[in-house]
């Protein structure tokens, strides 16, 4: 079965394509070999939300272009979901939007951004600083990584719709947990931070509640797996396989909704 509208797959901060690494693994590969379209968002890895959702709508445009379609599917991972939103609402593409998915999405911040922004001004400067230089070379055109810690800071009321960004798109959302610091040895102490800050489940940088958008169906897969580990980084065979059958799964429901 093939979606009515083409598949965009768009990925968050610092995961994406570049030296060898894919922003969604082979998720993008096996969802083809089941016969959709599917492509990979090439926005900036640590670019803002307003920078990356100008750079989303001119590879949307294209992609519609080419491939003769009116409107397409965002399946959107972490800060990915964010520049969506603003890519619906501000940049005037909700008649080009059949559907968004958030995965992990921060619609309500971080609080290890909130606490990476209490270190002195120095600090966060220098760190910045070299964030940008890297993910310059790494292709970004314009990284703001100190800009993009403060627009994924934790926020207690929510400051965005919490149901839809607009009526015209179908909105829906899921979480992962992560249980242990071993799942993930890089989110780890993320994990037993997150947890000291805000005693709620998480997925090692996101809080549940933060997650929350649109129609919110729960966990991806059954298990412990980790904000990175969803898109296919740093994931056990076992892992994988679970969630390559959630994208599958996912691709074949919008197929059947009409999208």
């Amino acid at each position: 079965m093939q979606t009515k509208y083409p598949i965009l797959l768009v990925h968050g901060v610092a995961i994406k394509n570049m030296l060898g690494v894919k922003a969604f693994g082979k998720i993008d590969r096996i969802l083809k070999s089941q016969g959709y379209h599917v492509h990979i968002a090439e926005q900036d890895g640590f670019g803002t939300i307003e920078n990356n959702a100008g750079q989303l709508k001119e590879q949307i445009e294209e992609i519609l272009q080419r491939e003769k379609a009116e409107r397409i599917n965002l399946i959107a991972h972490s800060k990915g979901g964010l520049d969506c939103k603003y890519l619906i609402k501000e940049l005037g593409m909700e008649d080009k939007v059949a559907s968004l998915t958030t995965l992990c999405t921060p619609h309500k911040g971080s609080p290890i951004a909130s606490s990476l922004l209490k270190l002195p001004s120095f600090a966060l400067k220098f760190i910045a600083f070299w964030i940008n230089f890297w993910y310059r070379i790494f292709g970004d055109k314009h990284p703001d990584a100190l800009a993009v810690c403060r627009q994924l800071q934790r926020v207690e009321e929510m400051e965005t719709e919490t149901l839809n960004v607009s009526d015209k798109v179908y909105c829906q959302s899921f979480s992962t947990r992560m249980d242990h610091p071993k799942d993930d040895f890089i989110l780890g102490i993320p994990l037993l931070f997150s947890r000291l800050v805000e005693r709620s489940e998480t997925d090692g940088l996101v809080p549940l509640d933060s997650t929350l958008f649109g129609f919110y169906r729960g966990d991806c897969t059954d298990g412990s797996v980790s904000h990175q580990q969803i898109v296919d980084f740093m994931a056990s065979k076992k892992k994988k396989d679970k969630i390559y059958a959630f994208y599958g799964a996912l691709c074949e429901e919008l197929a059947k909704l009409g999208f």
